[in-house]
């Protein structure tokens, strides 16, 4: 199944920013794409092959932005258990998606759960 292209486009950006957070590093476990910070995992980027829909699973502690990210065509508290930890899981191939800015939003929030302070201060110094 071929991938639609705005979504990939959207993926790549999204991933190239949590990649370019500080401290972070790829890793596929599962066979899928995370990003790390401090050998936790702060956003799930899954597959970018076409065997399953484009999308991001971040953990989002505030309830306003976690209330906001479940509103998103698709959206739901991720799998596995993670949900009741204020994981969520959003597509990006639906046609009206949030935007790739809002989705990075929503990885840093993610980020900033997870990092130490010392990675956070250099991020807030950038």
């Amino acid at each position: 199944m071929a991938v639609p292209r705005n979504a990939l486009k959207k993926w790549e950006k999204v991933r190239e920013f949590a990649l370019g957070l500080p401290g972070a590093v790829e890793e596929f476990p599962w066979g899928e794409s995370v990003a790390k910070v401090n050998k936790k995992v702060f956003v799930f980027l899954g597959v970018d092959d076409g065997s399953y829909p484009l999308g991001i699973t971040v953990k989002l502690k505030d309830d306003t932005t976690h209330a906001h990210a479940l509103t998103a065509p698709g959206a739901e508290p991720a799998a596995y258990g993670l949900g009741r930890s204020g994981w969520v899981s959003i597509p990006m191939e639906p046609k009206d998606a949030p935007a790739a800015e809002l989705l990075c939003d929503w990885v840093e929030e993610s980020y900033r759960g997870i990092a130490p302070k010392r990675l956070i201060a250099e991020l807030d110094g950038r």
